[in-house]
């Protein structure tokens, strides 16, 4: 089947001479070929196309092949070298790294330290969008062996030989031509979407308009409603894999979804599952956010109800996966874009606190806080040294920053009071807010030291809050969360709706510092982290702004709960002063009725099904707590839960967008 799938690429394939005859050079052993291969140029010009041919040209030389592929590659240079670990010790290995600009932060430790160490006679291809940094070109050893290229659009010559060998009718070849231009990926389509996909007259450039009608043309007629929706789910998630359809689309037959999935020509495989190549994915998410909206919405938040559920429940190792794929979701929110930078530019990996880089640490702490700030750096890396995660360069691998994220337990140790004024003031607040319990704990990101880059918006934050919030997702008993800013007045608002500002300035040497917090006893970490990541810079005018805040809301929904079954403690709970309860005749009953109703509204979803079981056995059936109401569902206490918390986040979500948009 190999040797199938390469006599269709190589019959397929079109153009590159130049590259193919170097590499043919190259592979034969000539001592004047280059020993790498850097191809670069826009998504869709080819450059994947070129490497698996390349690929399967390596093979029938008789050479081993490590592929790898950029969007899936490890921040750790470390697992980098497992993974291409033949380079380094098979001679004649082939080294091939597709999408090379998703980890381009790899660029100056692959030439300083990893291909100065290849083995005999190796071949390293790289291919991305962005070209080389220039000092490799300009570099004497190796210019002679390093070769780049950046890909061009096709010749109308080389275009209209593709179109022949994928056996559009001649008389549509000129229209195709005429939107495509040399495109490869568009071509590519077009070819794929057959003669019958080329009907359409009208002429546009080699835009995201030409691919957006290929790729109407390609899919066609959708066979099934669930086949739309596992496009959805392809078009939003990072990687799809089939166990995510199953989980998101849990009504559908997965595994006919996915092997569908994975037959249309504009998708890739990777060892974590499929995702379509970069410009037909933004095109197809474009294309349904347009034609459905909230179909787009609705898809978008069954995919994070499914990875904060992994978030809780999946092996460490892919926790941090897990927190990447979920922000990637909701890459364009509002409050992300205030608060993550976004940039892959010195790149950096984190590691435990090693003792010999302590030394290190109080060194930027003293650089950037005072010596005050440096000797608690000290005090807290013999208290707490598991809590410290050290930031180095992929590049060079120095150290360049490093983050703290205590947890304190309840009682708090007398001497971390006395000893740390900021960790006082967070147990000073809690005292005076709600008191954490025996049992109970507080984290505190309490240190967050990058000399070049001093509490701005940076890889480092985006890392450490990262972490900050997938621990606070799995921990059990955490009471409160707290994170710590010198420049409170600017934190303040980057933190808007997210973090509550205690008001607390405690002082450390000569700074004072800014204290924001979240209870979460009060605001479930799911609840939570959807309000964070889903806010978008342009949401829906709101009818008429609520009296009350969307934490007082949410409040007032459990206490209207707690007090169904009591007429006259409920005619005086929270949720009666809102605007959902605004001109009843019958207040308390009207209440009532509208709350009930919308409990029963939530099992018009499968996934609020269980939710909508949970909130009426737990209320409204009589159980006199909530172990009993467990038991009347024939479910484990842990499991009730669960299916608790999801239903008062549901019927929370539900009601607040009636209290902001249609009270009746």
């Amino acid at each position: 089947m190999g040797e199938r799938l390469s006599s269709a690429r190589v019959r397929a394939f079109v153009g590159r001479d130049e590259e193919l005859g170097r590499f043919a050079e190259a592979l034969a052993g000539d001592p004047q070929a280059p020993f790498a291969f850097y191809v670069c140029g826009p998504g869709g010009i080819g450059k994947s196309t070129l490497l698996r041919h390349l690929a399967d040209r390596a093979r029938a030389a008789g050479r081993l092949l490590v592929e790898l592929d950029g969007r899936f590659v490890s921040r750790d240079p470390a697992d980098f070298e497992r993974a291409a670990g033949p380079f380094l010790d098979v001679p004649g290995t082939v080294l091939f790294v597709d999408s090379f600009e998703h980890c381009q932060w790899l660029e100056g430790w692959l030439w300083h330290h990893l291909l100065p160490r290849a083995a005999d006679d190796t071949l390293v291809v790289l291919a991305g969008r962005r070209a080389p940094q220039p000092q490799w070109t300009a570099d004497p050893a190796w210019s002679r062996l390093l070769h780049v290229t950046e890909l061009e659009p096709f010749s109308e010559e080389q275009a209209r030989s593709l179109l022949v060998a994928a056996q559009i009718r001649p008389e549509l070849r000129d229209r195709v031509l005429r939107f495509a231009g040399g495109n490869p990926l568009a071509l590519s389509l077009a070819a794929a979407a057959g003669s019958e996909g080329c009907g359409r007259e009208e002429i546009w450039a080699p835009t995201a308009d030409v691919l957006r009608t290929l790729l109407a043309g390609l899919i066609g007629e959708v066979p099934t409603a669930a086949h739309r929706r596992a496009l959805e789910v392809a078009a939003q998630a990072h990687s799809t894999s089939e166990e995510l359809l199953a989980a998101v689309l849990p009504e559908e037959d997965a595994h006919l979804l996915f092997s569908w999935l994975r037959d249309l020509p504009f998708m890739e495989s990777t060892h974590r599952g499929l995702h379509p190549h970069d410009a037909a994915r933004e095109t197809l998410a474009a294309d349904l956010r347009w034609r459905a909206p909230n179909a787009f919405e609705a898809m978008r938040r069954r995919l994070a109800d499914e990875y904060l559920r992994i978030l809780r429940e999946a092996p460490e190792e892919r926790v941090w996966t897990v927190t990447d794929e979920l922000f990637y979701l909701f890459r364009e929110g509002a409050t992300l874009a205030r608060l993550r930078s976004w940039s892959r530019e010195d790149e950096v990996h984190d590691r435990p606190l090693h003792p010999d880089d302590i030394d290190a640490l109080l060194r930027m702490t003293e650089e950037t806080e005072g010596a005050a700030s440096a000797e608690l750096v000290r005090y807290w890396t013999r208290r707490q040294p598991q809590a410290f995660s050290v930031y180095r360069l992929v590049s060079t691998g120095r150290i360049v920053a490093f983050t703290a994220r205590l947890a304190l337990p309840s009682p708090p140790d007398p001497q971390d009071l006395a000893t740390d004024p900021v960790v006082a003031a967070a147990w000073l607040y809690t005292e005076a807010t709600e008191p954490v319990s025996p049992g109970e704990h507080i984290g505190v990101s309490r240190f967050s030291i990058y000399p070049e880059q001093y509490q701005v918006p940076s890889r480092v934050i985006d890392l450490s809050s990262s972490r900050a919030q997938a621990e606070a997702a799995r921990a059990r008993g955490r009471a409160y969360g707290f994170a710590v800013y010198r420049d409170a007045e600017t934190w303040a608002e980057r933190v808007r709706g997210t973090l509550t500002d205690t008001g607390a300035r405690p002082r450390v040497g000569e700074y004072t510092y800014g204290l924001f917090g979240v209870d979460w006893r009060q605001v479930p970490v799911e609840s939570w982290l959807l309000r964070f990541i889903s806010t978008t810079a342009d949401e829906p005018v709101r009818s008429a702004p609520s009296p009350v805040s969307r934490t007082a809301f949410d409040q007032a929904v459990r206490e209207a709960l707690a007090h169904w079954r009591d007429a006259g403690a409920f005619a005086a709970c929270a949720l009666m002063r809102t605007r959902l309860a605004a001109d009843f005749a019958d207040p308390v009953g009207e209440l009532r009725a509208l709350l009930r109703q919308a409990v029963d509204d939530l099992a018009r979803d499968p996934r609020g099904v269980r939710a909508r079981e949970a909130l009426a056995a737990g209320y409204f059936s009589g159980a006199p707590t909530q172990e009993a109401a467990a038991r009347r569902l024939s479910l484990p206490y842990g499991t009730y839960r669960r299916h608790l918390r999801q239903g008062l986040d549901l019927l929370s979500e539900a009601l607040w967008q009636q209290e902001l948009h249609d009270p009746r």
